[in-house]
């Protein structure tokens, strides 16, 4: 699916636009964000795909929903 990640006052934020959704990033598996997972205030999980570590934000990305916890 596709997300915006983008950064807000309190961190980081993913909209996703065809659920109008928007939720705050509450954990990342990297510290830098991209080919790993991040977990949403609203709990659902998304790995992100492999990009450089200074790619600029906002961003729009596909984005797969796990189905489990991580």
């Amino acid at each position: 699916m596709k997300v915006m990640i983008r950064r807000a006052a309190t961190g980081l934020s993913v909209y996703v636009p065809k659920k109008d959704l928007e939720e705050a990033v509450t954990a990342t598996e990297r510290e830098a964000l991209w080919g790993g997972w991040v977990r949403l205030s609203n709990g659902w999980v998304l790995d992100l795909p492999e990009m450089a570590a200074d790619t600029r934000l906002p961003v729009t990305v596909n984005a797969k929903k796990r189905g489990g916890e991580v």
